[in-house]
Formats: structure tokens, C-alpha cells, sequence
């Protein structure tokens, strides 16, 4: 299966910028057997978890993380780019392999001690997931696990987020 899912992920040289190669999951997406078993795999992974909320990171982390947060029965959070959540927010910047960006999420979406799965779409240099990971335990919430269904691992993401379990499907 996992052959099968790497199959279907294509290379996008150049993008967003020069000298970045971009995993372009949408072929995965796209088929509905693939989609279908990847949600299976990470809801078998985490459903004796107790999971209360999954965590999910713009925009892509989305489509992962509501289909995910359904299958748990969890509610699900979304983490935003500034500007674009209605309510009151906690902000983190952090870096990513092309520049610095900022991360939100609403300051009353956890409570203390909530068991938090944190979902997105590609493991890079960490810098999103790490943020990530501040906002959650700065609102008290306790990362149970990162789960991504691609890793760049010779980006070394996993290092900045060691003291956290990770799961992903696919290796680079």
C-alpha cells in the first residue's frame, strides 16, 4: 500500500521557489482508494489513544485532520497563517526550508491537559510542526503525537521535535 501511495506523489521542481522540489499530494487526493486507506492507517494508528482534539495545520493539514478528528470522534483545531482565524489568538513565528512565517490558533480552543494529535500533510525542517507544538502546550494541551503522511528526512525535522512521537507514512 505504501508503494502505491508513493506512486502517486509527484515531484514539482522549482516550487514554491528555486531549488525547492514540492511533494505534490493532490494525486493521492485524488483517488479515493488511496485517500480512503491513508485516513484508515492513521485512524487505526491513534484510535486507542484517547485522543480530544486533532490539531490540524493550514491548509493541507486540513484535509487530513477533519476526516481524522471524524473518525476519532475529537474535535478538531485549526492552526492559520496571521489574520485568518475570527476569534482571539496565540501567534509563533517560525522557519521553514524558504523563509520565516507566523503561525495562529484560537486561545480557547484547548483546555489543560486535552490530549492533542497534531496532523499535516509533509514533515520538513520542523519549523511549522515545532510551532505547532508551542501553541498546543502554551494552552496547556498535552501532544500525544505529530503524525504526517510524508517525511523529508534528510531535511532532519524530526530532530527539533524529538521529544515527541512521530508518525509518517512516507519516507524521503
Amino acid at each position: 500500500m505504501m508503494d502505491a501511495i508513493r506512486a502517486k506523489i509527484r515531484d514539482i521542481p522549482n516550487f514554491p521557489k528555486k531549488g525547492i522540489i514540492f511533494k505534490d499530494i493532490t494525486p493521492v487526493l485524488n483517488d479515493p482508494h488511496l485517500f480512503h486507506r491513508v485516513i484508515d492507517i492513521f485512524t487505526e494508528r491513534y484510535s486507542d489513544e484517547k485522543i480530544n482534539k486533532v490539531v490540524c495545520v493550514e491548509s493541507r493539514g486540513f484535509i487530513f485532520g477533519a476526516a481524522l478528528a471524524y473518525n476519532l470522534n475529537a474535535g478538531l483545531i485549526l492552526v492559520r497563517k496571521v489574520g485568518k482565524l475570527p476569534h482571539k489568538t496565540i501567534k509563533k513565528s517560525y522557519s521553514l526550508e524558504y523563509g520565516v512565517d507566523h503561525l495562529e490558533m484560537h486561545e480557547d480552543s484547548i483546555t489543560p491537559n486535552e490530549r492533542i494529535l497534531i496532523i499535516d500533510d509533509v514533515l520538513a525542517t520542523g519549523g511549522t510542526a515545532n510551532a505547532t507544538v508551542h501553541l498546543v502546550e502554551q494552552l496547556g494541551g498535552k501532544v500525544i503525537s505529530l503524525a504526517f503522511l510524508i517525511e523529508l528526512t534528510f531535511l532532519k525535522g524530526r530532530e527539533k521535535l524529538k521529544t515527541h512521537d512521530i508518525f509518517s507514512l512516507i519516507q524521503y
